[in-house]
């Protein structure tokens, strides 16, 4: 009897013990639990019959969870495998049935770990291991009815990256009937061509019953347009949004008018609702890579490096921050630095397009185009709205010379995105590289400039072409006339070309000028620059004895190079994350 006794006194003491271990994980003491769950998952090896199965189970369950808190994800899916084992033999023994609810069930069995939630927290691990089809298998071993929202919203996301778009459709349908106001839930479907009136009819009824929601119709109308590619009309659905007293401010509206308005090719305004966003929340770090991006392109690099100093301050576990660096680094031609910073954005998330362009185009600027072409197509995948993803894609075929390729996807981007000032000026950009098409590219552009007249990448290549036609005085009307209502560095360097091009010197200086005050780094603006400060005027140049050098640095000279700057702008402007 003494042996049996002895067991006894220790069974009871392990029960115990383990309600202390139950205690602290509630309490999230995890290191503590980590210890004492570790000790005595040791007793229980060296003495098998010192806790029960049930104990065990909860043991390898506490301790597990402790690992993940401490992001020790392999090691956290070996305990859990470990506790289902476990969970299964207590199965099989019937010894502890929680869900009987009989007067026999203990209260510790009745507080044993969710075998569900186990197979919850794994499948996180997995995908925390970038082992996504290990997460989708745990999780669709679990039954349909036993799913909680959070498994079906993790299934769906899954789905929905693996390109089981069906399978991801009804995941985030399950999620809707379960919890009508699930927002990400609906911005899934919605990315997922589910109709917006389809989307709309499955929130109807919480809509009716609950006052001052009046305003979910509206903004479920608004994300259909913005996943339909109508920027349009996002924008101006969001703008009503935003311009309701009780809506007013909304840092996440002013987020999505901002990308909105990137998208459109509308820089200044997107600049100006990142602004003001950033004001009203200035630990936002959701949309700064564009702003980042945007900022960069603008020359302004020391505002980049502040941004991107300022979120590493906030968070170094998001992509955004990387990205903002690597813009940084990207529009300073440090390309290696760019291309390493691009691929830890990728690593943090995967899914972030700025990170993918980022790198896309570091790697093309590095002369590998084939890896970056890989880049861009999984861009497109993760955006096929974004006509920046297309434009990178289009830019590396045009570099290997590949200018089928560049024209087959070109007018599928304008079939596929209609026939608007960004997708004519990006068809013209092909036909430009063919001779054969020039006048097909005329025409585009010129429709591009009805449209848009202020479009800054349409005003540049139509330059670009009115140089190779030498019709220097027309150029320098459309210049003119761009720049009229804004200020853009490549469009003051180009007319200052165009203006050499014609004998306007002073001016032309004066273009550089402010070209270079709006991007100190513009290196073709300091060229020019230094060019007109060389050049000397035709009176002197007869006084000089050294014919040779005269003729070297004379006006024909400066006029071929200004011709091959102008063709030449899309080296500077760089063609990744462009609007």
């Amino acid at each position: 009897l003494l042996p049996v006794l002895s067991t006894s006194r220790l069974s009871a003491a392990g029960m115990s013990v383990v309600e202390h271990v139950r205690e602290m994980a509630a309490a999230g003491l995890h290191s503590n639990v980590r210890l004492l769950s570790g000790l005595l998952l040791t007793m229980s090896g060296n003495n098998p019959e010192l806790f029960s199965p049930s104990q065990k189970y909860q043991l390898l369950v506490y301790h597990a969870d402790s690992l993940f808190h401490d992001k020790e994800y392999r090691n956290a899916v070996s305990k859990y495998t470990m506790a289902l084992q476990q969970k299964k033999a207590l199965s099989k023994t019937s010894k502890v049935r929680p869900s009987t609810g009989n007067a026999a069930s203990t209260p510790q069995s009745q507080c044993l770990p969710s075998e569900i939630e186990v197979k919850y927290k794994m499948a996180e691990c997995y995908t925390m291991l970038k082992q996504d089809k290990d997460a989708i298998a745990i999780l669709d071993g679990i039954p349909s009815r036993q799913r909680t929202p959070k498994i079906n919203m993790m299934l769906a996301n899954l789905y929905k990256k693996a390109g089981q778009e069906r399978s991801s459709v009804t995941s985030y349908k399950e999620v809707l009937r379960q919890c009508p106001l699930a927002l990400d839930a609906i911005l899934g479907l919605l990315s997922l061509s589910v109709k917006g009136a389809e989307v709309a009819s499955m929130t109807i009824n919480v809509i009716q019953s609950i006052p001052n929601l009046d305003w979910l119709s509206v903004w479920i109308k608004a994300y259909a347009f913005v996943h339909t590619g109508d920027n349009t009309r996002a924008i101006n659905t969001i703008c009503s949004l935003e311009k309701k007293s009780l809506l007013r401010d909304n840092v996440d509206l002013l987020g999505s008018l901002a990308d909105l308005y990137f998208r459109a090719g509308d820089n200044k305004n997107s600049i100006l609702k990142f602004e003001q966003a950033q004001m009203l929340d200035p630990y936002l770090i959701k949309g700064m890579d564009v702003y980042g991006y945007l900022l960069a392109r603008e020359g302004r690099l020391e505002d980049v490096e502040n941004l991107g100093c300022r979120l590493f301050n906030i968070s170094d576990q998001h992509a955004e921050p990387w990205v903002v660096s690597g813009c940084h680094s990207f529009y300073s031609k440090r390309y290696s630095r760019a291309l390493y910073l691009g691929a830890k954005a990728i690593q943090l998330n995967s899914n972030s397009v700025q990170a993918l362009l980022l790198k896309g185009a570091a790697l093309r600027n590095m002369g590998r185009v084939q890896e970056a072409i890989i880049h861009f197509r999984e861009a497109i995948r993760l955006a096929p709205c974004r006509l920046d993803c297309y434009e990178g894609l289009i830019e590396c075929y045009l570099a290997s010379s590949s200018i089928r390729e560049a024209m087959v996807m070109a007018n599928n981007v304008y079939k596929t995105l209609g026939a608007n000032a960004q997708t004519l000026t990006l068809l013209a950009t092909v036909c430009l590289e063919d001779p054969v098409t020039q006048e097909k590219a005329k025409t585009l552009l010129d429709k591009a400039l009805t449209q848009r007249p202020d479009y800054i990448k349409a005003v540049v290549k139509k330059a670009e072409l009115l140089s190779r036609e030498q019709k220097y005085e027309d150029g320098i009307a459309l210049l003119r006339n761009a720049l009229a209502n804004q200020s853009d560095c490549v469009l003051h360097r180009i007319l200052g070309d165009f203006l050499v091009a014609v004998n306007e010197y002073q001016e032309a200086m004066d273009q550089y000028s402010i070209a270079l005050s709006l991007d100190p780094n513009d290196q073709k603006s300091l060229e020019g620059m230094q060019k007109m400060e060389k050049e000397e005027s035709p009176t002197d140049a007869t006084q000089e004895e050294d014919v040779d050098d005269m003729e070297g640095s004379g006006e024909e000279g400066d006029l071929e190079g200004s011709d091959s700057e102008a063709a030449q702008w899309a080296d500077q402007e760089q063609w990744f994350g462009m609007q």
